[in-house]
């Protein structure tokens, strides 16, 4: 099995978003396209505020 590193533990979650952004925007009329969005921009938020708190804590 591929170890998971920390550029990959960094990577999916952004993946993931950026996944979400995409089909909650074509899909915007709808309730779970707006929650898909809201989610997904979390998710790449969450992931940048996590490294930049992780390098100001070294």
């Amino acid at each position: 099995m591929i170890p998971l590193s920390s550029f990959h533990a960094m990577l999916i979650p952004i993946l993931v978003g950026m996944l979400l952004l995409a089909v909650g925007f074509n899909c915007r009329d709808k309730p779970f396209g707006v929650f898909g969005m809201w989610v997904g921009m979390l998710l790449i938020l969450g992931t940048v505020v996590y490294k930049i708190l992780a390098k100001l804590a070294e």
